[in-house]
């Protein structure tokens, strides 16, 4: 079976290594916007804005584009009016899922997601409807290769405070408690690692099996919520067979 976390990576890879690169860059730029707006435009004392910058970098988008992104959150480069905004509900099979969105119309931007979820099979529902079934975690995503000894690394990550190493097929995913998280990240940097993703996220408690009839309607309708402009991250629960996965993936 295969869950959110495998697909997150894919949708990761991807944004990376394809023609989207200029829609990745402009919802990076939001983040760091809105990161700079409310917190400063100094990432030493603004984290949000410290890991914004930082999955900016990761994803090799310009140091031009990052500096101008500051200035207009601090107010240097005119207005930021964008929006922050979470949107829950169910997919398709019953997953739950949670959506974080920056817009400069919110009423525009709650009419498009409502239509994709529509379309779907699913449904948009209450604030809070689904967010007990998440919780904050740190995540650093290791690429196995032909360096990474898994043991190694689990000690090391352990050492430094990480709750938990998972293993899947081409990667290893350390999980920590989101206050351990930079003092993991910056240790196994040292030591090292390189990152395929390093973020702090939403992970669910529980996962949800999605039968592979509704599994196609499921995934394309997250893909579809990643291309949109204003919706900057989906989480969800779902658990869906590797073939389904695969079939959707191409």
């Amino acid at each position: 079976m295969a869950g959110h976390s495998k697909w997150a990576n894919r949708i990761h890879r991807k944004s990376r290594q394809d023609a989207k690169r200029g829609k990745l860059f402009s919802k990076l730029a939001r983040e760091i916007i809105v990161s700079a707006k409310l917190g400063g435009g100094d990432p030493e004392i603004n984290n949000r804005l410290r890991l914004a910058i930082e999955a900016a970098r990761s994803a090799s988008m310009p140091v031009d584009n990052i500096e101008r992104a500051i200035k207009r959150g601090s107010g240097e480069g005119g207005e930021a009016s964008y929006e922050e905004i979470t949107y829950e509900g169910y997919g398709p099979g019953g997953a739950a899922m949670m959506l974080t969105c920056l817009t400069d119309n919110r009423t525009r931007t709650v009419a498009e997601v409502r239509r994709l979820f529509d379309r779907a099979g699913g449904n948009l529902g209450e604030a809070g409807s689904v967010a007990w079934m998440f919780e904050q975690k740190g995540v650093i995503v290791i690429n196995k290769g032909d360096k990474v000894d898994g043991d190694e690394l689990l000690l090391a990550a352990a050492d430094a405070g990480a709750e938990d190493v998972n293993e899947e097929d081409e990667y290893y995913e350390v999980v920590t408690d989101p206050r351990d998280y930079q003092a993991v990240h910056d240790a196994l940097n040292e030591a090292g690692y390189e990152f395929e993703r390093a973020e702090l996220t939403l992970v669910p408690k529980s996962s949800v099996p999605i039968p592979d009839e509704r599994a196609k309607n499921l995934l394309n309708l997250m893909e579809q919520l990643d291309d949109h402009d204003d919706v900057q991250r989906v989480f969800s629960n779902f658990e869906v067979s590797e073939e389904a996965m695969a079939a959707v993936a191409g």
